[in-house]
Protein backbone atom coordinates (compact mmCIF):
# COMPACT_ATOMS: atom_id res chain seq x y z
CA UNK A 1 0.00 0.00 0.00
CA UNK A 2 1.57 3.38 -0.68
CA UNK A 3 0.73 6.59 1.34
CA UNK A 4 1.05 9.66 -0.03
CA UNK A 5 2.48 12.75 1.58
CA UNK A 6 2.95 16.74 0.13
CA UNK A 7 6.33 15.03 -1.52
CA UNK A 8 4.50 12.79 -3.33
CA UNK A 9 3.94 8.67 -3.07
CA UNK A 10 5.68 7.16 -0.03
CA UNK A 11 6.12 2.97 -0.09
CA UNK A 12 4.80 1.37 2.56
CA UNK A 13 7.90 -0.95 2.61
CA UNK A 14 9.65 2.25 3.77
CA UNK A 15 8.02 4.33 7.09
CA UNK A 16 7.49 8.03 6.05
CA UNK A 17 10.13 10.35 7.62
CA UNK A 18 8.49 11.82 10.65
CA UNK A 19 8.19 15.95 10.61
CA UNK A 20 9.97 17.25 13.39
CA UNK A 21 9.10 21.15 13.61
CA UNK A 22 12.31 23.39 14.22
CA UNK A 23 12.02 26.29 16.79
CA UNK A 24 13.74 29.44 15.95
CA UNK A 25 17.00 29.56 17.29
CA UNK A 26 17.80 31.74 20.17
CA UNK A 27 19.22 35.42 20.08
CA UNK A 28 22.20 35.75 17.69
CA UNK A 29 21.78 32.29 16.46
CA UNK A 30 20.95 31.42 12.92
CA UNK A 31 20.45 27.38 11.93
CA UNK A 32 21.22 26.55 7.91
CA UNK A 33 21.15 22.77 6.47
CA UNK A 34 24.95 22.41 7.92
CA UNK A 35 25.22 23.88 10.77
CA UNK A 36 24.47 26.81 12.95
CA UNK A 37 26.39 30.12 13.73
CA UNK A 38 25.90 31.60 17.25
CA UNK A 39 26.97 35.59 17.73
CA UNK A 40 27.49 36.35 21.32
CA UNK A 41 25.98 40.11 22.02
CA UNK A 42 29.80 41.20 23.11
CA UNK A 43 30.80 40.46 19.44
CA UNK A 44 28.27 42.69 18.50
CA UNK A 45 29.27 45.44 20.89
CA UNK A 46 32.77 44.90 19.36
CA UNK A 47 31.13 45.56 16.79
CA UNK A 48 29.07 48.88 17.23
CA UNK A 49 32.13 49.95 19.82
CA UNK A 50 34.58 49.88 16.55
CA UNK A 51 32.15 51.56 14.40
CA UNK A 52 31.50 54.33 16.91
CA UNK A 53 34.70 55.31 17.25
CA UNK A 54 35.48 55.62 13.62
CA UNK A 55 33.01 58.66 13.87
CA UNK A 56 34.89 62.23 13.33
CA UNK A 57 33.70 64.34 16.81
CA UNK A 58 33.75 61.03 19.08
CA UNK A 59 36.51 61.93 21.59
CA UNK A 60 35.74 58.90 24.34
CA UNK A 61 32.93 55.86 24.22
CA UNK A 62 31.41 55.26 27.86
CA UNK A 63 30.84 57.34 30.99
CA UNK A 64 32.70 58.39 34.01
CA UNK A 65 33.39 55.69 35.69
CA UNK A 66 34.07 53.26 32.17
CA UNK A 67 36.53 56.14 31.04
CA UNK A 68 38.63 55.56 34.33
CA UNK A 69 38.90 51.77 34.25
CA UNK A 70 39.22 52.48 29.87
CA UNK A 71 42.60 54.64 31.20
CA UNK A 72 44.27 52.21 33.15
CA UNK A 73 43.27 49.56 30.04
CA UNK A 74 45.21 51.59 28.19
CA UNK A 75 48.51 52.56 30.54
CA UNK A 76 48.31 48.34 30.41
CA UNK A 77 48.19 48.41 26.59
CA UNK A 78 44.74 46.90 26.23
CA UNK A 79 41.61 48.39 25.44
CA UNK A 80 37.94 47.59 25.27
CA UNK A 81 35.99 48.44 22.22
CA UNK A 82 32.83 47.77 23.44
CA UNK A 83 32.82 50.28 26.38
CA UNK A 84 30.22 52.96 26.50
CA UNK A 85 28.09 50.56 24.14
CA UNK A 86 25.09 48.71 24.99
CA UNK A 87 23.17 45.84 22.96
CA UNK A 88 19.86 44.15 23.23
CA UNK A 89 20.30 40.92 20.69
CA UNK A 90 16.96 39.14 19.71
CA UNK A 91 16.29 36.71 16.63
CA UNK A 92 16.86 38.88 13.96
CA UNK A 93 17.02 42.33 15.26
CA UNK A 94 19.47 44.63 17.93
CA UNK A 95 19.49 47.46 19.55
CA UNK A 96 22.13 49.39 20.51
CA UNK A 97 22.51 52.13 23.16
CA UNK A 98 26.14 53.95 22.89
CA UNK A 99 27.39 56.96 25.18
CA UNK A 100 29.64 59.14 24.12
CA UNK A 101 32.32 62.23 24.94
CA UNK A 102 32.10 64.40 21.83
CA UNK A 103 35.06 67.07 20.74
CA UNK A 104 34.41 70.67 20.59
CA UNK A 105 33.17 72.49 18.82
CA UNK A 106 31.34 69.58 16.62
CA UNK A 107 27.73 69.57 15.92
CA UNK A 108 26.12 66.98 17.99
CA UNK A 109 23.13 66.47 16.15
CA UNK A 110 25.46 65.63 13.21
CA UNK A 111 27.92 63.23 15.61
CA UNK A 112 24.63 61.67 16.72
CA UNK A 113 23.51 60.84 13.12
CA UNK A 114 26.65 60.01 11.80
CA UNK A 115 26.69 57.20 14.81
CA UNK A 116 23.90 55.51 13.81
CA UNK A 117 24.91 55.39 10.34
CA UNK A 118 28.02 54.26 11.38
CA UNK A 119 26.94 51.63 13.88
CA UNK A 120 23.77 50.52 11.58
CA UNK A 121 26.11 49.93 8.58
CA UNK A 122 28.55 47.89 10.61
CA UNK A 123 26.39 45.42 12.42
CA UNK A 124 24.10 45.27 9.22
CA UNK A 125 26.91 44.42 6.65
CA UNK A 126 29.03 42.29 9.42
CA UNK A 127 26.71 40.84 11.74
CA UNK A 128 23.82 40.28 9.52
CA UNK A 129 21.38 41.44 12.21
CA UNK A 130 18.41 44.36 11.32
CA UNK A 131 19.25 47.21 13.57
CA UNK A 132 16.15 48.52 14.99
CA UNK A 133 17.52 51.41 16.87
CA UNK A 134 20.38 53.13 18.08
CA UNK A 135 20.08 55.45 20.95
CA UNK A 136 22.86 58.18 21.60
CA UNK A 137 23.73 59.71 24.63
CA UNK A 138 26.44 62.50 24.44
CA UNK A 139 27.51 62.97 28.08
CA UNK A 140 29.94 65.89 27.91
CA UNK A 141 32.08 67.98 25.74
CA UNK A 142 35.93 67.62 25.74
CA UNK A 143 37.39 71.06 25.59
CA UNK A 144 41.42 70.77 23.85
CA UNK A 145 42.48 73.55 26.36
CA UNK A 146 41.51 70.35 29.14
CA UNK A 147 44.12 68.38 28.21
CA UNK A 148 46.76 71.35 27.74
CA UNK A 149 45.86 72.07 31.08
CA UNK A 150 46.62 69.00 32.56
CA UNK A 151 49.84 68.90 30.64
CA UNK A 152 50.74 72.23 31.83
CA UNK A 153 50.74 71.35 35.20
CA UNK A 154 49.69 73.54 38.38
CA UNK A 155 48.83 76.80 37.52
CA UNK A 156 50.21 79.90 38.79
CA UNK A 157 47.44 80.62 40.82
CA UNK A 158 47.25 77.14 42.34
CA UNK A 159 50.86 77.46 43.45
CA UNK A 160 50.05 80.72 45.15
Amino acid sequence: MDLIDSNGPVSSSKSPRSRVPISPPPAGESATGTGKTVINDGVVAKVAGIAAREVSGVYALGGGAARALGAIREAMNSTDVSQGISVEVGETQVAVDVTIVAEYPVQLQQVADDIRSSVIRAIEDLVGLEVTEVNVTIIDIHLPSDEADADAGPSKAALR
